[in-house]
């Protein structure tokens, strides 16, 4: 009924749009006549008399001695035309030869009579035409001119190329909650008989590139039913009513497929948390919420339609669609552990050609903190410098300048680099190197460079042995302890410090107030919570907010909190590196000789 009636609006709305142009064209024609006036014989004769005529023109036919006189007269800034027709074109020009009026002389247009009647409704059944042709097109394929409130989702029948739970490396636990899904969608009778109630809703909640959007793609394929997926972003719309017209319809297309599942992607465009936005409760995008909660748990019935979203804040979702019966379950899809990395690796290198010294299992252990898609970006990057090289296959050099590619960016040899600041980059990048390897926490070193990186001067990346949950006070000390290292070997060699350590400050500083404010780390403020949560002014929550949840003696003993630390920290830095001076020195040499080194390279020099 509702794709009947909107085809019906459309129709009416062209069938309007088509009367206005006719009523246009006629209503140009008529005024084009209206400023023209036919004169009779004695106004013909007057009127050669007058002195203001710009133009005449004798449209005579040779055949017989009948014709049209024009004559066109100025009137202020306007000109007016003039018809005299006669049935002896000679006596009309004797007259313009007597009154000493230039003229000039035309045959009468064959065309004339079709231009001047046929043509008008030739080109007004033409219009109608080309319209209806254009309704019949809107209508088989969703103009979008006439389909605001149409929903964009996109169906798959989840048959033709599917993703199947195979497909997925790694996530094992959340593979097993959706399971269920898919067997009530394959069985539902089962669950029925036990009176279980399937989810209505999954929310999968993770960091960007870990396979939310893939798992969910994964679950259409296993169950074997019709598959709608659509972005958050794609319900909301300049005009008001659009968002919740269009949710309306997904749902509308959603049941006449039950069973099937429908996919929302960053749902925290359309779910944000209502009330928190600059136009009160009455803005387009509350209303697309209101109305999908309203599909998802309300007086409406929609059985056999499961809903999956995901979204990386979660935080900010609005606390109704949240609750059982909208979104029952919420499937927290984390970064790969090393054994799921190894898994992912496995996956993308099917299809590429890898050289026997590339390790997989090395290559998973080295990139703690990747996700999904930034290893499968770390393989496609191998290959393309492999083609670059004109190579078959991928060889662990390609690997590893893919890896410093992903992670710190495209090394830029061609930079012009002064002699003194690439010694200086050196020490500092020794600094560095030589607080990863002595403290604990930290480390070991993967490789040190002082090629121009991204928008570094060069970089010294360590290679994480251990991938644990949660981060020790020692260990973010030691993180602390060697953003200074740079800084600390440069005060040292050169008695002069550089700005080249002010995204190690920066680090260190967050970092430090973080332990203090968020994790509750100073024995001295003790486990309290200070932090702002400054986020949520991005949401319109608390955007006028001025008090900060404590006084100005809190504040002062956070600084000087915050301030301890980095002390602490900048002197062990201090103490390590002056204790180490040789292979500082050993360090930097070696870097301005070959100015990228490797691990074994470096430990070497201890």
């Amino acid at each position: 009924m509702g794709a009947k009636n909107t085809r019906k609006t459309a129709q009416g709305t062209f069938l309007i749009l088509a009367i206005i142009i006719i009523v246009t064209i006629l209503w140009m024609t008529g005024k084009r006549s209206a400023n023209i006036t036919d004169l009779s014989s004695t106004a013909f004769e007057e009127m050669v008399t007058h002195d203001d005529i710009t133009n005449v023109v004798i449209i005579q036919n040779k055949q017989v001695p009948t014709g049209k006189v024009i004559i066109q007269i100025k009137s202020g800034n306007a000109t007016k035309e003039y018809h005299y027709y006669t049935s002896d074109v000679n006596k009309a020009q004797k007259t313009l030869d007597a009154a000493q009026v230039k003229y000039s002389l035309q045959d009468v247009p064959k065309d004339s009579v079709f231009m001047n009647v046929f043509f008008p409704v030739i080109l007004s059944v033409g219009m109608v035409l080309f319209l209806m042709m254009f309704l019949n097109r809107g209508a088989a394929g969703g103009s979008k001119a006439m389909s605001f409130g149409k929903s964009r989702a996109v169906m798959s029948d989840g048959k033709s190329g599917k993703i199947t739970f195979n497909d997925v490396a790694g996530l094992k636990e959340e593979k097993e909650e959706l399971w269920e899904v898919v067997d009530f969608l394959k069985n539902p009778i089962k669950y029925r008989e036990l009176g279980a109630r399937i989810p209505k809703g999954i929310l999968l909640v993770g960091p960007p590139g870990t396979g939310k959007t893939l798992l969910a793609k994964a679950v259409a394929g296993e169950a074997g039913v019709p598959f709608f997926s659509i972005s958050g972003s794609d319900f909301v719309e300049l005009f008001v009513g659009v968002g919740a017209s269009r949710v309306r319809d997904l749902f509308q297309d959603a049941k006449g497929h039950s069973p099937c599942i429908v996919f929302i992607d960053e749902i925290d465009a359309v779910a944000r948390r209502r009330g928190t936005g600059m136009g009160g409760g009455h803005d387009e995008r509350e209303q697309t919420l209101n109305q999908l909660l309203v599909e998802m748990d309300g007086f409406g019935v929609n059985e056999g339609i499961i809903m999956i979203a995901a979204t990386n804040r979660v935080d900010i979702l609005d606390p109704a669609i949240l609750r059982p019966g909208r979104f029952d379950r919420k499937v927290i899809v984390g970064s790969p552990d090393v054994g799921e990395r190894e898994e992912i690796l496995k996956v993308h290198a099917k299809n590429k050609a890898i050289g026997d010294d590339v390790d997989l299992h090395s290559l998973a252990s080295a990139t703690s903190g990747f996700s999904g898609a930034d290893l499968e970006n770390l393989l496609n990057e191998g290959a393309l410098l492999a083609a670059r090289h004109n190579r078959k296959f991928m060889i662990e050099a390609d690997i590893k300048e893919a890896f410093v590619k992903v992670g710190i960016g495209t090394e830029k040899r061609s930079r012009i680099i002064t002699p003194k600041e690439r010694e200086i980059t050196a020490y500092h990048e020794a600094g560095h190197a030589i607080l990863f390897h002595l403290l604990e926490n930290v480390g070991p070193v993967y490789s040190v460079s002082i090629i121009p990186t991204g928008m570094a001067g060069g970089y010294t990346m360590p290679l994480p042995e251990n991938n644990g949950m949660y981060k020790s006070k020692s260990e973010m000390l030691d993180d602390i302890t060697v953003s200074f290292g740079g800084r600390v070997a440069e005060s040292l060699i050169f008695d002069e410090i550089t700005t080249g350590a002010s995204g190690d400050i920066k680090q260190a500083t967050n970092e430090a107030r973080a332990m203090i404010t968020k994790y509750g780390m100073s024995e001295v403020l003790g486990p309290i919570n200070y932090d702002d949560d400054s986020d949520d002014v991005f949401i319109g929550k608390d955007l006028m907010k001025t008090n900060r949840g404590y006084g100005d003696g809190i504040a002062d003993e956070i600084d000087k909190e915050v301030h301890d630390i980095i002390n602490s920290c900048y002197k062990k830095a201090h103490e390590l590196i002056v204790a180490n001076m040789e292979v500082l020195h050993k360090t930097a040499k070696l870097l301005l000789e070959k100015e990228k080194i490797t691990r074994e390279e470096f430990e070497a020099l201890f």
